[in-house]
């Protein structure tokens, strides 16, 4: 089950909590239901999220000699952090993405989102497929954090490859010489990122004025770029296809009975680029009646709790405002919840607005295909064409 894909299972019929195995013999207690998954991600002194971050491929002596030689560490600081550092990290974290500052960038993302889709309409109205993984969706919410962020002084590109090699690498199954060739990447840019840690302004003059190591500073650069903002490109690519497939909601939104914010909540609750988060047993406890030793591995379906029945009036349908939608879980819960939901929220909400028009003339001539990953959805591609035409 585990590494397989989480999609074709998400509708089927489990447990509160089930027991599965994964590839190399761990044992993992897959929560299912909303409200329990939400209990364990609210109590992080119950359920700790030391192992959030683990990589759940064991990583092999040589590749992990190519992370040291890059001085690859990722201690405690943001989404493995229940120590007393936390708050303090958190909320310098959260300044540098206070709603205020977020709100202030719709204009700028309005008119980069409107001129890229100009561009795709000229495109599909010659006859020409296009990406709109690629062509809207891959660098938009980089390149707007990087607005509020200061980041490393680094091609486009590069990151984009680096976060999607470290998704890869901590996340999925691997063999040992994807393994390396992961590591290396991700070691090279780790260590891009620790000579701007010493330097640069922005967030990481914050902390290291708060007094916080190089180590820290690392790291929380590390999940920014990371998680940040390649799950928000992922989702934005999710979301597009899903809506190529929901002529009723385009129609709303054309008609204004449909409002974008609600597209964007029923979006984040059926197509979560994070299907799963982790957690871990700090003692013996039980769960929805389930008795739970200590240091057991806990895996939040993220995705099915967004389908819980006890939640959502229709869990499989695409009804934007409908009863629950907005209860999703896809930001997480509690002392750990996703710092930068208001950004990802206005980047769909703008893309919504100004590229849902496209999909009413377009057919899919390659939807997104997603690797095996135990927690990120990862699309590589969505490509569509207007409808009236044929490849040549």
């Amino acid at each position: 089950m585990l590494f397989r894909g989480w999609e074709g299972a998400v509708d089927g019929p489990w447990p509160d909590v089930a027991t599965v195995v994964d590839r190399v013999g761990g044992v993992h207690l897959v929560v299912t239901r909303h409200a329990l998954v939400r209990q364990v991600l609210a109590d992080a002194v119950t359920w700790r999220p030391d192992n959030a971050l683990d990589a759940v491929t064991p990583i092999p002596v040589a590749a992990l000699r190519v992370l040291t030689a890059h001085r690859f560490r990722l201690p405690p600081t943001l989404a493995n952090n229940a120590g007393p550092s936390h708050p303090e990290i958190r909320a310098i974290v959260a300044e540098a993405l206070h709603p205020d500052r977020v709100a202030a960038q719709r204009p700028w993302l309005t008119a980069l989102v409107r001129d890229r889709v100009a561009g795709i309409a000229a495109d599909l109205a010659a006859g020409r497929p296009v990406d709109l993984h690629a062509r809207l969706a891959a660098d938009l919410p980089l390149l707007a954090l990087a607005r509020l962020v200061a980041l490393p002084d680094a091609p486009v590109g590069a990151v984009k490859d680096f976060a999607r090699a470290a998704l890869e690498l901590f996340w999925a199954p691997l063999d040992v010489d994807r393994q390396q060739t992961l590591a290396v990447e991700v070691g090279r840019f780790h260590a891009v990122l620790r000579e701007f840690a010493a330097v640069g302004g922005g967030l990481a003059a914050r902390l290291r004025a708060a007094g916080h190591s190089p180590d820290v500073v690392v790291g929380a650069l590390f999940f920014l770029l990371v998680a940040g903002q390649e799950t928000t490109s992922q989702f934005l690519t999710l979301l597009l296809h899903r809506l190529t497939g929901e002529p009723g909601v385009r129609a709303g939104l054309r008609a204004g009975t449909v409002a974008v914010a609600d597209v964007v909540e029923e979006g984040l609750r059926l197509e979560p680029p994070i299907v799963t988060w982790r957690r871990v047993a700090a003692t013996d406890t039980t769960l929805g009646g389930t008795p739970v030793p200590a240091g057991s591995s806990m895996l939040l379906w993220l995705a099915r709790a967004g389908r819980d029945p006890e939640v959502v009036a229709e869990p499989t349908g695409f009804r934007p405002g409908q009863r629950g939608s907005r209860r999703h879980l896809a930001f997480g819960a509690g002392a750990h919840r996703c710092v930068g939901a208001q950004l990802a929220r206005l980047e769909a909400a703008v893309v919504v607005a100004e590229a849902a028009p496209l999909l009413d003339a377009v057919t899919v001539v390659r939807p997104p295909w997603c690797p095996d990953n135990l927690t990120f959805r990862m699309p590589d591609a969505f490509v569509v064409r207007r409808a009236d035409t044929r490849p040549t």
